[in-house]
């Protein structure tokens, strides 16, 4: 299994996760936050086709995370996978796409890949976040989270990859020129993780198979990559696992497991 960001940041998300091997390869995108030409650009330089994708899953209705992925469904007859929630928010349940709906934490396979939607805390109608696995390895995904929960370290334990969010450094945030109602929602319960936050979380997992983390949806007025990558490395110490950071404009190239 290997997966590689198309760019990551409240200007746009997507990930693509790849498992097997030759004419077995599944291939899937997480979010497509961006305009069609664009994804498909995006994904060209990552070395993939759109019409390669065998599904496009969405964690939640945000124009970040859903961006052109109803285009992209219908043009290339691509299975777009979302909750309920997410689908009523956006039309997909009229819009002429191969809508196949999750329910947290209900495991679906999708060629070569495992994928367990879970439920976390975001101001969206029905948020999702994913563990996708090969069998073999385990990639989990945390962006666009407010607060931790009992739930997602039972989840994300035993990783042995992760894209966690770390959106913002407090202080900035809190000397930032955003309005008192745009600040209280970031940080609120239903927003997004402080590094603070998601170094809480991450220290409190089970990391024994960790291999690669990468910081992710950072807010490019809000932090940056050197106090993302200091909070990742406070918690893991002399532990033997890559640190990367996503970027807005060039997420971040293939990491395989």
């Amino acid at each position: 299994m290997r997966f590689a960001s198309l760019g990551s940041g409240s200007e746009g998300n997507a990930l693509v996760v790849e498992a097997g091997s030759g004419a077995t390869v599944t291939r899937v995108l997480l979010d497509c936050g961006f305009s069609a030409r664009e994804a498909e650009r995006r994904l060209l330089r990552a070395g993939v086709a759109a019409d390669a994708l065998d599904a496009i899953l969405i964690t939640h209705e945000h124009s970040d995370h859903i961006g052109s992925a109803l285009t992209l469904a219908r043009r290339w007859s691509i299975p777009l996978y979302m909750s309920w929630g997410t689908a009523r928010a956006v039309g997909a349940d009229d819009a002429g796409v191969d809508l196949r709906v999750l329910w947290g934490d209900e495991t679906v396979a999708i060629g070569e890949l495992g994928v367990l939607p879970y439920t976390v805390p975001h101001d969206a109608r029905e948020p999702l976040q994913f563990v996708f696995t090969d069998g073999a390895s385990r990639l989990g995904v945390l962006t666009d989270v407010g607060e931790a929960t009992s739930h997602i370290g039972t989840v994300l334990g035993g990783c042995d990859a992760l894209v966690l969010e770390f959106n913002h450094d407090r202080d900035m945030l809190a000397t930032s020129r955003y309005p008192a109602s745009l600040k209280a929602r970031i940080g609120g319960s239903h927003g997004h993780l402080s590094n603070e936050a998601a170094a809480g979380i991450l220290s409190g997992l089970d990391r024994s198979r960790l291999r690669h983390i990468v910081a992710a949806h950072l807010s490019r007025e809000n932090n940056t990559p050197e106090l993302a990558h200091a909070a990742v490395a406070a918690v893991l110490g002399n532990a033997v696992t890559e640190i990367g950071v996503a970027s807005q404009d060039e997420g971040f190239d293939w990491l395989a497991l």
